[in-house]
């Protein structure tokens, strides 16, 4: 098992189309993909989870990875996060 955390950096927060993003990565892979934040545990391959997670910005997740392909999916994964935009009030509309 592989364990790391991530920032959510976009002003809206884990909305929508991140979430979009994180499932459609994590799909590709075979392990068990979970994301923590708080007291609610979710999956990280459902859209509908993460966005129960309803994490605003500056919030840190916590990800638990299971499986045979960890930590490729591990590294993508938090390549994905690092690079999701940290919007500024001038651009927030486009997201």
């Amino acid at each position: 098992m592989l364990e790391f955390d991530v920032k959510v950096r976009s002003r809206r927060g884990l909305h929508a189309r991140p979430a979009a993003q994180v499932v459609a990565m994590t799909s590709e892979f075979d392990s068990d993909v979970r994301l923590i934040y708080e007291d609610r545990n979710v999956d990280g391959k459902s859209i509908l989870g993460l966005l129960v997670l309803a994490a605003p910005h500056g919030a840190n997740l916590r990800v638990q990875l299971d499986g045979p392909d960890e930590k490729n999916a591990g590294d993508r994964l938090q390549a994905l996060f690092d690079s999701l935009p940290t919007l500024t009030t001038a651009n927030l509309s486009a997201e």
